[in-house]
């Protein structure tokens, strides 16, 4: 596992390293440049002040030190005086300053004509570049010293830096399930205040989605209740029928009671997963509304010819598609139908339509029931809500599927009323670029 503070310490310690070995570097160059100037002003002022003497070669009274070499040539070219005479200087002289290659080394050279006379002063290149490093050394000893203390320095105060995070850390694993209070933003760094909100805001969501699933685990115990009760009572009168005539009616009422359990745990299960889902993005796959509308009228059109409804399309606009999770929106056009056709009364019409807004592809489920007052139209999305008085049998969960599914992709669900005087719900999905999907081709009927 990688360490923070381990890679800082790496970080600083290789920051701070190649900025001391460029600065010594720096520092080596500035001193060798002038240390040059001032061993070449020595060189000049020295073979001067030998030219300045009025006759005679230097003496020993000439103070050259160790590292000096003087040479002196006559009129014509030849060596008059040596002041080492083992320096391997080169035999000839050029006024002025010149650097020379020997076989011992580099010189640094200063030449003076004094009348018929050529003085010459020589000093190795290899002293100077001694005390250049030298005293680049003296002037970054400092900085070594504390490229040694820099790895215990570095490592305390991010340590120190960091001790907000330790903080956040064990508070954060203080938080339960059933205790997700919001992290303080008090005495925390700039820099860490955003994960300190972003924190707060998944635990604000998170705190909202248990309330929601202690809520749905809640209600799915007290609907299932009911039905589980009233199973157990078509089993016991099928146990006690005294003849095949009540037993066979009872088995068929178990039957019935059986059918409505399962269709009510089916809805639980969608209703879970839809909402479980809520933040989740939807597939990408291409949905063409219309084949989704044929599919979906084909598989309701038993339910709707047993209750006496006229099913079908008044329009299909082939453009309509969208982009989300086909089972999921099939599900969803499904309640609708579904809660259309059972709520119609027999002789009524449930219609379909698809078509393409100007910022927006639809679905639209009308029929000719009850309608719901507008006053109620919020509360039906509720779960396991039921109008007052309805006689239809249903789990109240239809348009509460409908809308997380809704929700998932991005679309809106509208009620309003329908031409027929029933209910018309509305769902619109954001406009998509329409793809090589086809849509089914549909038989549709005039509206009216």
């Amino acid at each position: 596992m990688r360490s923070l503070r381990g890679a800082l310490l790496v970080t600083l310690l290789g920051a701070v390293t190649a900025a001391t070995a460029v600065g010594a570097v720096a520092a080596y160059r500035i001193a060798r440049r002038e240390i040059d100037a001032i061993f070449d002003y020595h060189l000049r002022q020295l073979a001067l002040s030998l030219r300045d003497r009025a006759l005679g070669f230097p003496g020993p009274n000439v103070e050259t030190g160790s590292d000096l070499v003087i040479q002196i040539w006559g009129p014509d070219g030849a060596r008059l005086y040596v002041s080492s005479p083992g320096a391997e200087l080169p035999d000839e002289a050029v006024i002025g300053f010149a650097t020379v290659s020997t076989p011992s080394g580099a010189w640094r050279v200063y030449s003076a004509a004094l009348g018929d006379q050529v003085i010459q002063v020589g000093q190795p290149l290899s002293v100077r570049g001694a005390l250049a490093f030298a005293a680049a050394v003296r002037t970054l000893a400092p900085l070594f010293l504390l490229l040694l203390l820099l790895p215990f320095l570095v490592w305390t105060l991010v340590g120190r830096g960091l001790a907000p995070l330790d903080r956040l850390a064990r508070a954060v694993a203080t938080r339960t399930p059933l205790a997700l209070d919001p992290l303080p933003e008090q005495g925390v760094p700039e820099e860490v205040r955003p994960l300190v909100r972003s924190l707060n805001g998944l635990m604000e969501r998170l705190s909202a989605a248990l309330e929601s699933q202690r809520a749905f685990v809640a209600d799915a115990a007290h609907e299932l209740r009911t039905p589980l009760a009233a199973l157990k009572l078509q089993a016991q009168l099928a146990e006690r029928a005294r003849d095949a005539g009540e037993r066979t009616s009872a088995l068929a009422e178990l039957e019935v009671g059986l059918d409505r359990a399962g269709h009510l745990v089916k809805q639980l299960l969608t209703l879970a997963r839809e909402e479980r889902g809520a933040g989740e993005k939807p597939g990408e796959e291409a949905v063409a509304l219309g084949e989704l509308a044929a599919q979906t009228i084909a598989d309701h059109a038993r339910l709707a010819e047993a209750k006496g409804v006229d099913l079908g399309a008044t329009a299909v606009d082939e453009r309509a598609v969208v982009r989300g999770d086909p089972v999921a929106l099939r599900t969803l056009l499904a309640n609708l139908v579904d809660n259309a056709v059972r709520y119609t009364p027999s002789g009524g019409r449930v219609d379909v339509a698809v078509g393409v807004g100007p910022a927006e592809s639809y679905l639209e489920v009308s029929d000719s029931g009850p309608g719901i007052p507008a006053r109620e139209r919020e509360r039906v999305f509720d779960r396991f809500y039921r109008r007052p008085g309805t006689r239809e049998e249903g789990s109240g969960l239809g348009l509460a599927i409908v809308k997380a599914i809704a929700e998932r992709h991005g679309a809106r669900v509208a009620l309003g009323t329908a031409a027929t005087g029933g209910l018309t719900v509305k769902v619109e999905f954001p406009l998509t670029t329409p793809t090589g999907t086809a849509a089914l081709k549909i038989p549709l009927r005039e509206s009216s």
